[in-house]
């Protein structure tokens, strides 16, 4: 997995995967979940992938675009 990069420290991902067309997001106070195309959308998972990438924005975009449509929680 790669370190998210949190550009402002306030976020509550710690780290993620991009995947050929999912991302793995684990989150800083426990849990990782995979958002994929099929479950997820196209759309969500390649900005999630982009703000992943970025270091920024990825917690709050999931929170309101894409939090309960994970495909399904890792561990």
């Amino acid at each position: 997995m790669e370190v998210y990069r949190d550009i402002h420290g306030d976020s509550g991902v710690s780290a993620f995967e991009v995947g050929d067309d999912s991302i793995i997001v684990r989150f800083t106070k426990g849990g990782m979940y995979l958002y994929n195309y099929s479950k997820t959308g196209t759309y969500h998972v390649n900005n999630m992938i982009r703000l992943a990438r970025t270091g920024n924005g990825l917690n709050g975009y999931i929170n309101l675009n894409a939090k309960h449509t994970y495909a399904r929680k890792i561990a």
